[in-house]
């Protein structure tokens, strides 16, 4: 059905262009209030001029984010009105949440913090920024709410053909919503950090200011390391969760179309032909996939075929295996970034701590594309965890063939997404300029001199504020 194909790309379009912005927001709101922390209780103004300098990709990031995430929204309710009507009741109220709780907290203390500068006291303005970063994890939390529905229903009533809810403690302990929470903010920290680092260490080859950005870059590499274990450990806590709420996404995920072994061994690469269900020239690593999903050295996994026919007994005949080619390489895409994000991580630390890396040009130069580590991790991420879905938008519940607005054509869809597009190319054309614009300017060159003389806190006049 073309309306379907259609939507189906323009919500992929809008939501993956939304989801560059939103880690970058969350990782870096932490980076800064770290580094504000620092100049808070070191008193050193050289962490106030880090402070002044990240927060200029922040903000910019921060309202193109709010601009493609009013679009994402639009493209929902236009797009997909039988979907938003069987389980608005429920999909709504998290959605309200975030704006009416996280996003107020995020843009309120966002103002509060660019002019409290010269009005509020060290620890309060502090307080500000810290709020800021607390409420872009919590947008996080409310959205991974909705979300985690779709994947687990939990907490609703059927009924006039509606899923209703009558359960709201259900839906915010939903198991999903607890393993994919941690590993998304994770990664959203680890976005933040690798971007501070990349171009940390673009400066440092450059050698300008090589203090100032030698420090960005130890913390950045401190909170790239912790983030990179954090995602191996909750990526780890989702296939264990996958292993028993959605095997079918877990047997797509390894290409499995008859049940492994016992032990399971986790597949690097394999050649994969959908048409006739088959898996050839696997490249495997023994025990891998059984203590991946078992924590232990054995266990099987349930296969594609064996898992199709389970579904056809509970929801009649029909196509349940998702599209096995792209579950399968996002699953790898995601973790071989996340491996090399670790790597990097604890490999920068190891220099830093040796006094090393300002020498490493080579390891430098590696840090400048890693900006881009992230990004892709988490789009596909995301991809391999709606993609396994296939063909469900509510698991078990609504097909997505279903979820459709019916009224609208083929034509419109279209339409709407050429003039999306188009909106997005231009804001991340501007985006990309601001960018490169401020990091080419770098932070503002002034002597660094005693910081009373420069601390906008001090005396309170906007004369001492730094500008």
């Amino acid at each position: 059905m073309e309306e379907v194909l259609l939507a189906r790309i323009q919500f992929a379009s809008t939501t993956l262009f939304h989801f560059i912005f939103v880690p970058l927001s969350i990782g870096l709101a932490l980076i800064i209030a770290i580094m504000q922390t620092m100049y808070v209780v070191k008193k050193e103004e050289i962490y106030l001029k880090m402070t002044k300098f990240w927060s200029v990709f922040f903000l910019i990031n921060f309202a193109i984010g709010v601009v493609t995430g009013i679009i994402q929204e639009f493209q929902f309710g236009m797009n997909w009105s039988a979907y938003s009507r069987f389980v608005g009741d429920i999909f709504g109220a998290p959605l309200a949440v975030e704006a009416l709780l996280a996003f107020f907290l995020e843009s309120t203390f966002i103002g509060i913090w660019i002019f409290g500068w010269n009005k509020l006291a060290k620890k309060l303005h502090l307080a500000c920024i810290w709020l800021v970063s607390i409420g872009t994890v919590m947008s996080a939390f409310w959205i991974l709410a909705a979300n985690s529905f779709m994947q687990n229903p939990v907490g609703y009533v059927l009924q006039n053909g509606r899923a209703e809810m009558n359960d709201i403690f259900a839906l915010l302990s939903n198991e999903k919503l607890w393993v994919a929470f941690p590993h998304t903010v994770f990664g959203s920290f680890a976005t933040g950090a690798f971007f501070v680092a990349g171009v940390s260490a673009w400066y440092l080859i450059k050698k300008r200011q090589t203090d100032f950005f030698k420090k960005s870059l130890s913390i950045a590499l401190v909170v790239g390391m912790i983030s990179g274990l954090g995602i191996a450990f909750s990526g780890h806590s989702q296939a264990q969760y996958l292993m028993h709420a959605q095997p079918m996404k877990m047997a797509a995920a390894e290409a499995l179309w008859e049940d492994s072994g016992d032990p399971a061994a986790w597949t690097l690469f394999a050649n994969i032909d959908v048409e006739n269900r088959e898996t050839t020239g696997r490249i495997d690593i023994p025990y891998m996939l059984s203590y991946l999903t078992y924590s232990e050295f054995t266990g099987k996994v349930e296969g594609m075929n064996k898992l199709q026919k389970n579904m056809e007994v509970i929801y009649g005949e029909g196509d349940y295996i998702p599209p096995v080619k792209t579950t399968f390489w996002s699953f790898r895409i995601m973790v071989f970034t996340g491996g090399i994000l670790l790597g990097l991580g604890a490999f920068g630390l190891l220099l830093m701590y040796r006094k090393k890396i300002t020498d490493s040009v080579w390891f430098l130069r590696l840090l400048v594309p890693a900006i881009f580590l992230p990004f892709i991790g988490n789009s596909f991420g995301w991809i391999m965890s709606e993609m396994g879905r296939q063909p469900w938008v509510v698991n078990g519940l609504m097909k997505t063939t279903d979820g459709i607005s019916p009224n609208v054509s083929a034509g419109q869809i279209l339409f709407s997404l050429i003039s999306f597009s188009t909106i997005y190319t231009i804001l991340g054309i501007i985006m990309v300029i601001l960018f490169i614009k401020f990091i080419q300017l770098g932070p503002e060159e002034r002597p660094q001199a005693d910081v009373s003389a420069n601390d906008p806190f001090e005396t309170g006049g906007a004369g001492h504020a730094v500008k």
